[in-house]
C-alpha cells in the first residue's frame, strides 16, 4: 500500500508531528477512500510516473536541471510551472530542451542531487516521497539517524530549494520537522540550521528564533559563530548572552593577541605568527591557534603551523575539543594523518564521550561510505578520514619490510630507490588519495625524481619535478639521493601505518616476479633498457586487465548479495585486494 500522503495544503503539512526524515505515514485502508481522494491519489500517480530522476532523458521531458558533479535531471516546464510560480519565470520565454543550472537557481546555499529530487518529486505528486536509501543515515552505527549530520543537511537542504522555488506548504513541512528534533541537534549543526533559517525570513521565523534561543545557551564559540554566520545574527546571540551573564568583558571573542595570531593564520603566514609569539603576548596553546588553523586554514599552513613544534597537540579548546577532534569536522585526510604522526591521540574524548573516530562517522553519510570506487579514482576524503582514524585506533601497522623485494634489496641504495619509485608510482597510479596524502606528509615533492624508475609518468598525478639518472657510471650516493630515499620511505611508512589494505595490494604487486627483475639495471645497453621498458607497459595492461576482471566480478558478487557492508573496505575489489595475473 501507498504510504505517502495525497495532496495537501500548508495547514495540513504544518500541523505534522513527525520526528524524522522518512514520509509522511499517513495512509488510507482502500474502504476510507472517497471517489475525490481517489481520483487525486491517481492523478497524482500518474503525473509521478513522468518523473525520473535516474534518467536525463525521461518520458516526453522538455527541460533538464543541472546538478554539481555534472548529473542532470529531466523535467516538464508545464508541470512546474503549473505548480511553482519561481519555475513559471524561470522557463518564461525558454525554448524546449533548455538546461537551468541549479546554482543559479538557489544561489545562497548548495542543495544537494538528492534534496532536489525530493522537491521536485513533491512538485510532480503533491506526496513527500520516501527517502533514497542512505542519503540521511550516517556510519555510525550507535545513531539513532533521527538528527545526525546527514538528516540534517536533507532536511536544510529541501527546506531551502522549497523556499527558493516558493512552495510555502513544503516549508512549513520541513520547518516542522526541524522544531520536532531541534533539541537533538548537535550544537555546531543547529548553527546550519539557523544559517538556512535566516535566509528563508519570515518563512522560518519561528524556526530562526529557536536555533538562536539553543545557540545562545550552547557551548559554541564566537570564532564559530563569526565565521558562519551574518554579523546580525552575530550580535543578536553575543546581546543575548550577555544579558543573561554568558560573556564578560571581551563579549566572548579573543584577546587582540589571539586575533593577530588568527589574522597572520588567515594570510598563511607562518613566519609572521612565528614573529607575533616572540613577543611574549601569548603562546599557540593559549591561542588554541593550531584548533584555528585545522579548522579555517590551508592545509599546507597548518602542516607549516606544526612543524614549529611548538604547541600541544593534545591541548584542548575551551570547549573540551582537542586538535584531533576539530580534524574530524574538517574531514581533511591530510591533516589528520598530520596530527596522528605528531602524536595526536585518537582516543580522547570530548566533553560528551565521542571519540574523533565517531565525530567522523556521524558527519558522513552511509550511501557515500559504501560506495564503490573505480581504480584509480580518488577515494571519498569522508570516507579516508574514517580509515584512517580507524586503523589509528587498532595500532596495529603492518610489521617488517614493506615487501620480500624490499628486503632482498639489502643495503643496495640504488634498489633500494628504484624498488621505493616503483612502488610510489604504482600507488600513485592505483589509490591517488592515500598516495597523495602520504606522499605530501612525507614532502616528496621536494626532492629529485629518478626517470627510469617511473612507472608511465605521463599517467601519474603529480606535481613538476627534477630528475636524476641512476644510471650514471659509477654511480655515487649524492645528498640528493639520500633525501629522496628518507622521502619515498616515509611515503612507504605512512602508507603502512595508515592505509594497510593499500599496503597489502602493493605488496602483491611488488613481489611478483617480472616486475622485480625489472630493477636490475647494471650493465645493461640501450636494447636492454627498451625491452624493459615495453616489459613495463605489457604489466601495466596486464595490471589493468586484472582490474578490470576483479570489477566485474565484484558487481556479480554485488547483485547476489543484499549486505553492503562487504564493499565498505574493499574499494570497488574483491576482499579489498588485486589478484596480480600473468
Amino acid at each position: 500500500m501507498d504510504t505517502r500522503t495525497a495532496f495537501s495544503d500548508s495547514n495540513d503539512l504544518s500541523a505534522s508531528s513527525t520526528v524524522s526524515c522518512a514520509a509522511n505515514t499517513e495512509s488510507f485502508s482502500p474502504g476510507a477512500l472517497t471517489p475525490e481522494i481517489a481520483s487525486l491519489r491517481r492523478l497524482s500517480d500518474n503525473l509521478q510516473s513522468i518523473f525520473d530522476a535516474t534518467s536525463p532523458d525521461s518520458s516526453f521531458a522538455d527541460a533538464r536541471i543541472a546538478v554539481a558533479g555534472g548529473r542532470e535531471v529531466a523535467v516538464h516546464r508545464c508541470v512546474l510551472s503549473a505548480r511553482s510560480p519561481f519555475f513559471k519565470d524561470a522557463f518564461g520565454g525558454k525554448d524546449r530542451g533548455v538546461k537551468l543550472e541549479l546554482k543559479d537557481l538557489a544561489k545562497e546555499f548548495d542543495v544537494s542531487f538528492d534534496a532536489l529530487v525530493a522537491v521536485l518529486g513533491y512538485l510532480y505528486s503533491g506526496r513527500v516521497g520516501s527517502l533514497p536509501e542512505g542519503v540521511c543515515v550516517c556510519v555510525d552505527d550507535d545513531c539513532s539517524h533521527a538528527a545526525c549530520r546527514p538528516a540534517v543537511d536533507f532536511m536544510v537542504e529541501v527546506l531551502y530549494a522549497a523556499f527558493a522555488f516558493q512552495i510555502s506548504e513544503l516549508v512549513a513541512l520541513y520547518q516542522r520537522r526541524l522544531l520536532d528534533i531541534l533539541g537533538r541537534i548537535a550544537p555546531d549543526d543547529i548553527v546550519v540550521v539557523l544559517s538556512v533559517a535566516n535566509i528563508c525570513g519570515n518563512a522560518c521565523e519561528t524556526l530562526r528564533t529557536r536555533c538562536i534561543e539553543n545557540i545562545v545557551r550552547s557551548d559554541v564559540d564566537m570564532i564559530t559563530l563569526d565565521k558562519a554566520l551574518p554579523q546580525h545574527l552575530v550580535k543578536q546571540i553575543v546581546d543575548a548572552r550577555i544579558e543573561v551573564g554568558l560573556h564578560g568583558r571581551e563579549n566572548g571573542f579573543p584577546d587582540k593577541h589571539v586575533k593577530r595570531i588568527h589574522r597572520a593564520l588567515d594570510s598563511d603566514d607562518v613566519e609572521l605568527v612565528r614573529m607575533l609569539l616572540k613577543e611574549g603576548h601569548t603562546s599557540l596553546d593559549d591561542a588554541c591557534a593550531i584548533h584555528y588553523a585545522v579548522a579555517y586554514c590551508d592545509a599546507k599552513t597548518t602542516m607549516e603551523l606544526l612543524d614549529l613544534a611548538l604547541s600541544d597537540v593534545n591541548h584542548r579548546n575551551p570547549r573540551g575539543y582537542t586538535v584531533l577532534h576539530v580534524a574530524a569536522t574538517r574531514k581533511e585526510p591530510k591533516i589528520i594523518v598530520s596530527l596522528l604522526t605528531k602524536g595526536a591521540r585518537p582516543g580522547d574524548l570530548t566533553l560528551d564521550g565521542r571519540k574523533a573516530l565517531q565525530i567522523s562517522k556521524r558527519l558522513t553519510r552511509a550511501v557515500e561510505y559504501h560506495k564503490s570506487v573505480e581504480e584509480g579514482k580518488a577515494s571519498p576524503k569522508d570516507r579516508l578520514c574514517i580509515e584512517i582514524l580507524e586503523q589509528a585506533e587498532r595500532r596495529d601497522p603492518l610489521p617488517g619490510e614493506a615487501s620480500a623485494s624490499l628486503a632482498l634489496a639489502g643495503d643496495d641504495l640504488r634498489m633500494k630507490l628504484l624498488y621505493l619509485e616503483n612502488r610510489v608510482g604504482l600507488a600513485k597510479l592505483l589509490f591517488p588519495m592515500e598516495a597523495k596524502v602520504a606522499m605530501d606528509i612525507a614532502q616528496v615533492d621536494g626532492t629529485s625524481e629518478f626517470p627510469l624508475a617511473v612507472i608511465n609518468s605521463r599517467n601519474l598525478a603529480g606535481t613538476q619535478s627534477t630528475t636524476m639518472d641512476l644510471n650514471e657510471a659509477p654511480f655515487k650516493i649524492k645528498e640528493e639521493h639520500l633525501n629522496r630515499h628518507r622521502a619515498l620511505s616515509r611515503t612507504v611508512e605512512l602508507g603502512k601505518r595508515f592505509f594497510p589494505r593499500c599496503s597489502e595490494v602493493l605488496n602483491k604487486i611488488m613481489d611478483a616476479d617480472d616486475l622485480s627483475e625489472l630493477a636490475y639495471l647494471e650493465n645493461e645497453n640501450d636494447e636492454e633498457r627498451q625491452l624493459k621498458k615495453q616489459r613495463y607497459t605489457e604489466l601495466q595492461e596486464v595490471l589493468s586487465k586484472a582490474f578490470n576482471e576483479d570489477k566485474e566480478e565484484f558487481n556479480r558478487s554485488k547483485n547476489l548479495s543484499s549486505s553492503s557492508s562487504s564493499t565498505s573496505m574493499g574499494l570497488g575489489r574483491p576482499n579489498g585486494k588485486l589478484i596480480f595475473k600473468k
